[in-house]
């Protein structure tokens, strides 16, 4: 079974998408803030593939990405960005910071569960 981390301050959006990932046969892990999520995998928890919110209190997904690929274990893990904006700088930064793709919120179950497929390994 593959594990998705979602990453997200909105406790909706977590248990949304966590129950579409749960259904179609995926383990979740969660956290709510990108310091919460870097704590769980530098603790050692193993994914398949992370999905992080851009705009969080705190670190936001930018950072986080760059702190997970400086993570030996994560380097090639993929990465989604899951969020409101839609802005090509935003795009482009998330990509330079080693993001594997983008999701635009809202998404729909099948679009999540696409995406998800074209990317985890």
């Amino acid at each position: 079974m593959k594990t998705v981390f979602i990453v997200d301050d909105s406790a909706t959006i977590l248990l949304s998408i966590s129950g579409i990932l749960s259904k179609a046969g995926y383990a979740v892990e969660k956290a709510a803030n990108g310091e919460e999520a870097l704590r769980k995998l530098q603790g050692g928890v193993k994914i398949d593939l992370l999905m992080t919110d851009l705009n969080m209190p705190g670190m936001d997904g930018i950072t986080l990405i760059k702190e997970v690929r400086k993570l030996p274990a994560y380097k090639f893990v993929p990465i989604l960005f899951l969020t409101t904006e839609s802005q090509q700088s935003k795009k482009v930064e998330a990509k330079a910071a080693g993001a594997s793709g983008w999701i635009v919120k809202p998404a729909t179950a099948d679009e999540l569960l696409n995406t998800i497929k074209l990317v985890i390994r």
